[in-house]
């Protein structure tokens, strides 16, 4: 709905990234003792900035469709700072440093658009 998407701004593709990078830091975890296996993230402020500008300058079905799985658009692996042995490039208290800080931004964006969803239906009801 275009209407709500002005009211909602770009805080629902924020929510849909902060999810999409929970789901990969929650891989690098999972994968902390899998031999050669490689660390990943993706910039999540480049991607947001880039989702944005392109929702805004879509006039045309011909246009890149930003609604693909943003992994695909920014995914990359991270440098440790102490590789192991085996080839595992996951160094579990980053990991879980960005889990957690990627959660509770998440948590933030939710309950912002909450608010904001309850605005509106106090606005619509005229009360």
């Amino acid at each position: 709905m275009k209407i709500l998407h002005n009211v909602l701004g770009v805080h629902e593709q924020a929510l849909n990234l902060r999810q999409m990078r929970s789901t990969v830091l929650a891989s690098n975890i999972a994968n902390a003792d899998t031999p050669h296996y490689q660390s990943r993230d993706f910039n999540y402020y480049t991607l947001l900035k880039e989702m944005e500008t392109q929702s805004i300058r879509s006039t045309h079905s011909n246009h890149i469709d930003f609604s693909k799985n943003a992994l695909d658009l920014g995914l990359k692996y991270r440098i440790p700072t102490t590789p192991s042995i085996d080839g595992n490039t996951v160094e579990s208290d980053t990991e879980n440093n960005l889990f957690a800080d990627n959660t509770m931004r998440y948590q933030a964006t939710l309950t912002f658009l909450n608010q904001r969803i309850k605005g509106v239906l106090t606005a619509l009801k005229g009360e």
